[in-house]
């Protein structure tokens, strides 16, 4: 989700590329004895040009299609959903016993908080989401790699000169307003106390100064000129538009990159990954926007305690042990071509479990029962939980009544819990009728009404 609408992912480069096959096997089985995964999301399959490809992974090899053709085959084995594009009201019925759900899901909570309450992540069998602890976590992916954040800064004597110029020492820079992390109501607040840039259509003051610039495509390709031209703000407002463990986008990786400090909301795990213990100023720290407005002048004004936070660019900076071994484990890039994207990474490893999976049914049944049926495996709440969302500034007692944050947010996240329950319902009663969705809501309704 960039300054613009939204930037596209860096690993969305795939759409392009030749037919990804994987890391290849020993698996001699023909293409009509293996087990099928069906992309419900079809638009998001990984592959190109056909609409159905045998793919080779390190346990076996698995057909994968976009056709809803084959949803009810038997050798159906997994149905792979996007989460953005997952709606409570339009899932498969009945569900079918012997196919497991996977879930890849690596955009903002807010695109879908049914996935953020147990009754709607339970649903799904595996995981990729945004979280350290889903099954095939996506955690980095706004990262390309440790270098990325080795890039230079802009000299500090440049930045001030900047400032003498009439730039203010704070830049915002925001098109998608009315978000559930509320950040408008923040910056707001924080520009009584400071000199703030902003360029977004949210809290508009100042002009970019060319119509090049202006295009908000310059800005999600990370375009040089426009680089350049926000590289030299000492500090970059970095508020995600949604708040969850480990959801961490370019807000807080591209300011890095160019050497401006983010003054950051989001992730409430932010430091866990970041180089060194100095890199980032997290405005859940100060009490007040007035009191981390008095920091950041501070250091607008003395340059060496500046300085500090840029020293992670520094020749063995990256002091963060955790976020080098992640980074050198995760088995598909970004932007490079010589590795798997994670749509082709998360599909071998859910043609992987399913392969294990056939090969344990069929000994249970070869032993008449003496060997146990495989235990499916179910997603935790932990595999993308986020909490609920909070005002920006305030509390919620301080919103007036028809304040629309409040009526827009609260709601979806309160809503979204309803409907990962009704769905749960209509599975365990194997409903095969989506239309009733409406009736189970209405169902969950009453019994809520009455506990309260």
């Amino acid at each position: 989700e960039g300054w613009a609408q939204d930037a596209v992912p860096p690993g969305a480069a795939f759409v392009a590329a030749a037919s990804y096959r994987g890391p290849g096997n020993n698996d001699s089985r023909s293409n009509k004895a293996l087990p099928i995964l069906l992309w419900w999301s079809g638009s998001l399959f990984p592959h190109f040009p056909g609409e159905t490809e045998r793919i080779d992974c390190p346990r076996g090899s698995c057909l994968v299609t976009r056709s809803r053709r084959v949803a009810r085959h038997r050798r159906t084995k997994a149905l792979i959903f996007y989460g953005t594009d997952f709606r409570a009201y339009e899932a498969p019925l009945p569900r079918l016993s012997h196919q497991t759900w996977a879930l890849f899901h690596e955009e903002s909570p807010m695109n879908n908080y049914v996935l953020s309450h147990s009754p709607g992540i339970q649903l799904f069998n595996y995981t990729a989401t945004f979280r350290r602890e889903s099954d095939y976590p996506l955690t980095l992916q706004w990262l390309p790699g440790v270098s990325y954040l080795r890039g230079p800064a802009v000299p500090l004597a440049e930045k001030d000169a900047w400032r003498r110029r009439g730039y203010a020492p704070v830049l915002y820079m925001q098109s998608h307003c009315d978000v559930p992390s509320d950040r408008d109501r923040y910056v707001r607040e924080l520009m009584k106390y400071i000199q703030v840039d902003s360029y977004g259509k949210c809290l508009h003051n100042r002009e970019l100064p060319s119509e090049r610039l202006k295009d908000t495509s310059t800005a999600t390709t990370e375009d040089a000129e426009f680089m350049t031209f926000i590289a030299r703000y000492k500090f970059h407002l970095a508020l995600e538009n949604a708040i969850c463990d480990d959801y961490m986008t370019e807000k807080l990786w591209r300011p890095m990159h160019l050497g401006a400090v983010p003054v950051y909301r989001g992730s409430p795990a932010v430091r866990d990954w970041m180089p060194n213990n100095l890199s980032i100023i997290l405005i859940d720290d100060f009490d007040s926007p007035q009191e981390l407005a008095k920091y950041l002048d501070f250091l607008d004004k003395n340059g060496e305690e500046y300085m500090k936070y840029l020293e992670y660019k520094n020749l063995g900076g990256i002091k963060n042990q955790f976020l080098l071994e992640s980074l050198e484990r995760r088995e598909w890039g970004v932007n490079d071509m010589t590795l798997p994207n994670y749509l082709n990474g998360f599909e071998c490893f859910v043609c992987d479990r399913e392969n294990t999976r056939v090969k344990e049914e069929q000994e249970h049944k070869k032993s008449h029962g003496k060997i146990p049926a495989p235990r499916p495996r179910i997603a935790q709440y932990k595999h993308m939980g986020c909490p609920v969302p909070t005002p920006g500034f305030g509390s919620v007692e301080d919103l007036s009544g028809g304040d629309s944050w409040k009526e827009m947010w609260l709601q979806d996240y309160w809503q979204s819990l309803d409907q990962g329950e009704a769905l749960t319902a209509m599975i365990h009663r194997n409903e095969s009728h989506q239309g009733r969705f409406w009736d189970y809501m209405h169902e969950i309704f009453l019994k809520r009404t009455k506990q309260h």
